[in-house]
């Protein structure tokens, strides 16, 4: 089967899922056709999936990925010792563990093609990373505190787990309790790695961009709270700092040195 085929037929289940959706709607063009198909993926909800969809879209997904290109540990350079810093898309890289920035609900982002990056990670990941993700809150019971973290599987993803942390929202000026919260979710997302035996973990921008901590401070917390870890802890992950942004990356070049 293509992945053409793939597409459609997976737009096509999704589309049946819902009440009221036509199948005559699907547009022609692949660009539209992979909006659609992660559209239906974002705003679908936590429920019972059936094996031929988790097949045909583990296929699929793997194979975008393929496409996409998957960057490995070997292939970044070290920063200094115990730090490596990269710009690009998270979900490529194939470490131990990639760390999202959720929100306290921790079921990713339910609004379609969103820029964020839980919306990045769950879009590649594929429907299952939900599922799990629900199967954890209903267990817990309340929201993700702010500053602590989950860990699941990472599905179609090439890393081998999610870290999944909720930072601090800035309202205003930034307080001694948002450095504070800030610095718990890298701490919580170090001690959960190193609890998992893991050696490698890739750490996105926390709580900037949409969360308004600004882009120097978080930096400057994220690599003080890892320095210290890493000191205290002889089997502590390494550390890959990953960006996105121009902006971001001379931020971390000059505070890594």
């Amino acid at each position: 089967m293509t992945q053409d085929e793939r597409r459609l037929c997976l737009i096509k289940y999704l589309l049946k899922e819902r009440a009221g959706e036509k199948i005559s709607d699907i547009p022609a063009d692949e660009l539209s056709q992979k909006r659609l198909l992660r559209s239906l993926m974002n705003i679908r909800p936590a429920k019972p999936v059936s094996q031929e969809f988790i097949r045909m879209q583990d296929a699929y997904l793997q194979e975008e990925m393929k496409e996409k290109g998957i960057i490995r540990l070997s292939q970044l350079s070290p920063a200094r010792k115990g730090f490596r810093l990269w710009q690009g898309d998270i979900t490529r890289l194939a470490v131990d563990a990639i760390v999202n920035a959720a929100n306290s609900a921790l079921l990713g982002c339910f609004i379609p093609c969103h820029g964020c990056i839980d919306n990045a990670i769950h879009s590649a990941a594929g429907v299952q990373l939900r599922l799990e993700c629900a199967r954890l809150m209903n267990q817990q019971g309340t929201p993700e505190p702010t500053g602590q973290a989950k860990i699941t599987k990472a599905y179609n993803l090439p890393c081998r787990y999610v870290l999944h942390t909720v930072g601090p929202i800035v309202r205003g000026p930034v307080t001694e309790e948002d450095r504070r919260l800030l610095a718990g979710c890298y701490l919580s997302c170090l001690k959960l790695a190193e609890s998992y035996g893991l050696k490698s973990v890739a750490f996105c921008c926390i709580s900037t961009g949409e969360f308004h901590f600004p882009n120097e401070e978080a930096a400057r917390i994220a690599i003080q709270t890892a320095e210290a870890y890493q000191k205290e802890h002889q089997n502590s992950p390494e550390v890959i700092f990953n960006v996105f942004k121009d902006n971001d990356l001379e931020i971390y070049r000059k505070l890594l040195g």
